[in-house]
């Protein structure tokens, strides 16, 4: 089987997902997200399940191969949730996303912190050792914005908790960013080797000068452009065009002796989204054709996403252990620092008890921050790795279910009746 046709059959088996659970659960009248579905698709399509009998990936590699789709998915998602940062809506909210998103941020990373370096003094560091608890604390702050942008999507959500969401989502980035850079150099050091300002502080912030600037350029650059065409199809491609640019840009980096000049993707393709729908009028109307282009594309990215989950990290109980704590720690890190930072803020009582719901699902982010962790050494690197792998394939499954739940208990997501009712009676009628 080619691997095209292995990515075409991914995302039938993800759409035929959704039917399944619209069938079965659906009919209870219990709502699963789109994305559930298309996760344990993926899981089915995956090395571990049928892949083993030729109709899915077989190994990782095959996997790799299509790791362009992930990448391109992934960039439309932080310009889609770019595109969110209108200036009208900056001018009612700003101060209480800039606020609420660091303040959470930061309360998971220090509760995280504290609760694996407490496991680490019972375990013993040769199970967890004292660097991998700090660096899974700073991973603890980032979250998932494909998962949450996708359960939005889906029921259409809007109101006070959703406004905020959305940002917040787009700022744990930057926050995380330099929480996780700061976090792995005092690692390093604790290791054997120095603490380093420049890698510390001055190379993290670096990058996200860096990423704000190619973004706002290309931001720029694409709004003159979209004032040579006439027809809002041809304005839609030439968007399209320069996410996939601005993507492949993002990826390179360049050493000026301990310098590094870096760019972060995401955030890339955030600040590209939002320059261009404060700057160009057609912005509206592009942004809801792309909705519709690139629905399949996210589709594919979560079944990927899916057939990536390494189920053979649960053989391992310790991680399991770790994982679990690491778990529950940073959910209760997220309730809570959102929680008390809308107070702080004066927001509504729903987004006091339910936006830090929201917060909880995590993968992409956190995925490329295990990356980076492997400079750690093989060893820690490879227990973060797993650790991190265990908690995503929890968080995936079952964060966009509260997410949902979350919306709908806000009374931002209206109630609808089961697919099959509603077509009973039409029949009727």
């Amino acid at each position: 089987m080619s691997l095209l046709l292995r990515t075409a059959f991914a995302l039938f088996a993800g759409l035929i997902m959704t039917r399944a659970f619209k069938y079965t659960v659906g009919r209870k009248g219990i709502m699963f997200p789109d994305v559930t579905a298309f996760l344990i698709a993926g899981v089915l399509v995956g090395p571990y399940a049928l892949g083993q009998l030729g109709l899915g990936f077989r190994t990782p590699s095959e996997l790799a191969g299509v790791g362009i789709l992930s990448n391109i998915a992934l960039g439309f998602i932080a310009f889609d949730i770019g595109s969110e940062f209108r200036a009208s809506s900056l001018k009612e909210m700003g101060k209480s996303a800039l606020f609420i998103g660091i303040f959470q941020a930061l309360a998971a990373t220090v509760l995280v912190d504290i609760a694996l370096i407490l496991l680490s003094m019972k375990l013993g560091p040769e199970i967890l050792p004292l660097p991998a608890a700090i660096t899974l604390g700073a991973i603890a702050s980032a979250t998932a914005p494909a998962a949450t942008l996708m359960v939005v999507r889906q029921f259409k959500a809007k109101g006070p908790v959703t406004d905020l969401l959305l940002p917040i989502v787009a700022l744990d980035d930057a926050a995380g960013l330099i929480i996780f850079a700061v976090s792995i150099g005092i690692s390093q050091a604790m290791i054997g080797g120095a603490i380093n300002l420049i890698s510390v502080i001055i190379n993290p912030v670096i990058e996200i000068l860096c990423s704000v600037l190619l973004g706002s350029l290309m931001g720029y650059i694409l709004t003159a452009l979209e004032k040579l065409f006439f027809s809002n199809s041809n304005r839609l491609s030439m968007t399209i065009a320069f996410v996939m640019m601005t993507i492949s840009l993002s990826s390179h980096e360049i050493y000026i002796g301990q310098f590094r000049i870096a760019f972060s993707s995401l955030l890339v393709c955030m600040t590209l989204g939002t320059v261009f729908c404060n700057m160009c009028e057609y912005s509206a109307d592009i942004m809801h054709r792309s909705e519709r282009w690139s629905a399949p594309l996210y589709a594919v990215f979560f079944v990927l996403s899916g057939a990536r989950l390494e189920l053979s990290v649960m053989r391992d109980f310790s991680v399991m252990l770790i994982g679990l704590v690491y778990i529950l720690v940073r959910c209760a890190g997220k309730y809570f620092g959102a929680s008390l930072s809308s107070t702080v803020m004066n927001c509504s009582e729903n987004v006091k008890k339910y936006l830090g719901i929201t917060l909880f699902p995590q993968a992409g982010v956190a995925l490329g921050m295990v990356v980076s962790a492997q400079a750690l050494g093989a060893e820690i690197g490879a227990l973060i790795r797993n650790i991190i792998l265990f908690s995503v394939l929890v968080y995936e499954l079952v964060g966009p279910i509260m997410t949902r739940m979350a919306l709908t208990a806000a009374g931002e997501i209206e109630q609808k009746q089961p697919e099959h009712v509603n077509r009973a009676r039409f029949q009727k009628s």
